[in-house]
């Protein structure tokens, strides 16, 4: 065994080497609760771990490590926090938990995602799983819990990234590294239109998102700008981007594809099927309920109507935040809804003028004409 070369304990024997970087990190995949990534010494790390966070120059392991889903609370792991469950599941690795560090997570590390971007002498590796069904939000929402004794709960569903530097970064670069990779997952969950589970806002991570960064102190290259305006800058951009899009698809199904789709734009406004049908009904009294469901997801799945409700939806986004008056918005949006007809190419007439009301709320608009036209074609 080489100097400096860490020997890990897998899980029933089952450790696959998942990839090296150019720099000598091995990052492998333990069963389906860890990957790991062995460091050489001389490296610098910035996280936000339970276990030896911070600004660290001692750390030789990190972990992705799953927790339980019957975990609710620090009062459910045997180690009594999650400090001291880190360290054992980094011991039970074989690794010494004095110079360990590791991210905590619901997701599978069979979902896994890394990519590696270089540019001259300088490489940058992203290695990262998501989930967001549960915990996305965006800043400012509602509270879930407030933290008293260092007791702390537990939420399904988190963004976990771990960026490999191949160059030297002095303390204040890598924390501007970490404001860069940041702002590329937000950009990457805006451009999936990922709601928040906790408002009406498109969320910017999850409650309990994870990250440490990697910088080689021995490298020759030093940088100290890590910001977009950078080449290190875009390069943490490109790796977060990629990474975080295999990731979310991997673990949650989410992608470009699965977010195009009426039914899903409306989720964060509290809008399903059972919404519709309730309408529909209110609407012509009864009706049979699966043809109506079925029509609904075909129309809720054409790309003209997901490009409509998107243009609404973005009107109703910029009312909330005060930038466009709700009765300029209202207008607008009253004006685009009655080309359904045309988009659909219906051979029927809608009774616009019945089905818009201008005292009632864009979104409420829309489930009427929408609901009206999906029951008159079922």
């Amino acid at each position: 065994m080489a100097k400096n070369e860490l020997t890990i304990n897998c899980r029933d024997g089952d450790c696959e080497p998942l990839l090296e970087t150019s720099a000598g990190e091995k990052v492998f995949r333990s069963g389906t609760d860890s990957v790991i990534v062995t460091l050489p010494k001389d490296r610098r790390i910035i996280s936000n771990s339970w276990l030896n966070g911070g600004i660290r120059d001692d750390i030789n392991v990190l972990l992705n490590q799953r927790i339980g889903r019957h975990v609710g609370s620090e009062g459910d792991l045997e180690e009594g926090s999650v400090e001291g469950y880190l360290a054992h599941e980094a011991e039970q690795l074989g690794f010494s938990a004095s110079n360990a560090s590791a991210l905590l997570t619901a997701a599978s590390m069979e979902n896994v995602a890394f990519v590696t971007h270089s540019f001259r002498g300088l490489e940058v590796t992203a290695i990262a799983t998501a989930g967001v069904e549960v915990n996305a939000c965006s800043p400012a929402d509602p509270a879930s819990y407030y933290q008293e004794r260092g007791k702390w709960k537990s939420f399904g569903g988190t963004i976990n990234m771990i960026l490999l530097i191949d160059a030297n970064l002095p303390s204040y670069a890598l924390t501007r590294a970490w404001m860069t990779a940041t702002e590329a997952k937000s950009a990457v969950l805006h451009q999936l239109m990922i709601p928040s589970r906790f408002s009406e806002e498109l969320a910017t991570g999850t409650g309990t998102d994870m990250m440490a960064i990697v910088s080689n102190d021995s490298a020759s290259l030093e940088l100290t700008d890590a910001g977009p305006h950078s080449k290190l800058g875009e390069l943490i951009c490109k790796c977060i981007k990629q990474v975080l899009v295999k990731a979310l698809d991997q673990q949650s199904g989410v992608s470009a594809v699965s977010q195009r789709d009426m039914l899903v734009r409306l989720d964060r406004f509290g809008i399903d099927e059972k919404y519709f049908w309730k309408v529909s009904t209110s609407l012509e009294g009864e009706n049979k309920k699966g043809p109506f469901y079925a029509n609904l997801r075909n129309i809720s799945l054409n790309p003209a109507i997901v490009a409509l409700i998107s243009s609404i939806l973005h009107l109703v986004d910029e009312v909330r935040w005060g930038l466009v008056p709700e009765n300029s918005a209202k207008k607008i949006a009253l004006c685009q809804m009655r080309q359904l007809d045309n988009i659909l190419n219906l051979s029927v007439d809608v009774p616009y003028d019945y089905l818009l009301d201008p005292k009632e709320s864009i979104i409420e608009n829309w489930v009427r004409v929408t609901s009206w036209i999906v029951k008159r074609n079922v």
